[in-house]
């Protein structure tokens, strides 16, 4: 079964790639600007066509795919190049591909989610000997988490994620109790030692984490694809902030092989093959998703990165008169290309480090 799920995790990668190009080259047809080449895959060339204006092509390598606008980063005198039209078109192809690739997560999560036959979310289901903020007044049995430190419990595990990797005393929670929130501002969690069942000590919050169930009515489908791509966007957003302050490492990034490397494991650890396919779909979403919004990050040579720059020049001509001459926005451009490479480059080494270790 492995070689299958290898197979599926570069074709899942590929299609994501080329559906984030599709996006930019839908949007630049729109938007009127000169397209010359639209392919799917990368390398040498296998099969083309050409239509009007642009070159449809098909390549060997079945790893994403480009679309090559007129004049992406200079100037080359045509009206219908990308570096000619205006800020909002420029913007509107610019989070084309990002919107693309949000939009496959959802559409695969909806479909994964129509046999659902309950949706599952935390709750509180108990609580540590000692604990004081027990009561109507505090927190109770059955308490559902809505917010733990402003970040949203949307999916069964959120609560625990949260709780785990937070290193404070305290802790801000939210809870719903028969459909309202409930806050525990004047009652902050604290952080103490607890007893546990094997009659030794643990230091934590106090909260037995249990799971919630509610049916899937069609409503509740649709309510859950959305909220599973906003804890996904979420997952991105705190995943991040744990790099920075120290709550993750280097170990804990992964890229392509990486990536191919758990789609893998996930695909062979299921039971059926109808439960690995959907997992194995389950984290395409989350890839998609994920990929989304990091092309969104404001760093050079990324969508995020131009569009920063897009939104310079639009300041610089409203106090200026001028903008930023696309030399030196290609020149950082590429400078980050480089830069994003060689970390990708870097992370790819970890990642096969790890398969041999």
């Amino acid at each position: 079964m492995k070689p299958i799920f290898i197979l599926a995790a570069i074709l899942i990668f590929g299609v994501l790639i080329a559906v984030h190009e599709l996006g930019h080259f839908v949007a630049a047809k729109l938007c009127g600007v000169r397209v010359n080449e639209f392919s799917i895959g990368m390398g040498p060339l296998v099969w083309q066509r050409r239509k009007g204006e642009t070159q449809y092509s098909l390549r060997a390598l079945p790893i994403g795919g480009f679309c090559a606008m007129e004049g992406e980063d200079e100037d080359t005198g045509d009206e219908r190049s990308f570096v000619r039209q205006g800020f909002w078109k420029k913007l509107i192809i610019l989070v084309a591909g990002s919107f693309m690739n949000f939009l496959t997560g959802v559409v695969i999560l909806l479909v994964l989610y129509t046999g659902a036959v309950a949706f599952y979310t935390d709750q509180i289901t108990g609580f540590a000997p000692g604990f004081p903020l027990e009561g109507e007044t505090g927190l109770m049995e059955g308490d559902i988490f809505y917010k733990i430190d402003g970040y949203r419990t949307y999916l069964r595990g959120d609560a625990s994620l949260f709780l785990s990797y937070h290193t404070g005393d305290t802790i801000d929670l939210v809870v719903l109790r028969d459909g309202e929130k409930v806050v525990l501002d004047d009652f902050p969690m604290t952080r103490r030692t607890y007893a546990n069942s094997d009659g030794g000590t643990y230091t934590g919050f106090g909260l037995y984490v249990g799971a919630h169930a509610e049916e899937a009515t069609l409503g509740a489908k649709l309510r859950y694809t959305w909220n599973t791509a906003k804890d996904f966007v979420q997952l991105v957003w705190f995943s991040l902030v744990q790099l920075f302050t120290g709550g993750a490492s280097m170990e804990d990034l992964s890229g392509p092989v990486g990536i191919v490397s758990t789609i893998t494991e996930v695909g062979s650890a299921a039971e059926t093959a109808r439960d690995a396919w959907s997992q194995v779909f389950y984290f395409a979403a989350l890839l998609a998703v994920n990929l989304s919004v990091m092309n969104m990050l404001p760093i050079p040579a990324l969508d995020g990165g131009r569009i920063f720059f897009l939104a310079v020049d639009a300041i610089s001509l409203l106090l200026f008169r001028r903008k930023v001459p696309e030399k030196y926005q290609a020149a950082v451009n590429t400078a980050g290309f480089v830069v994003l490479m060689g970390f990708m480059l870097l992370v790819t080494f970890h990642d096969v480090f790890k398969l041999f270790t």
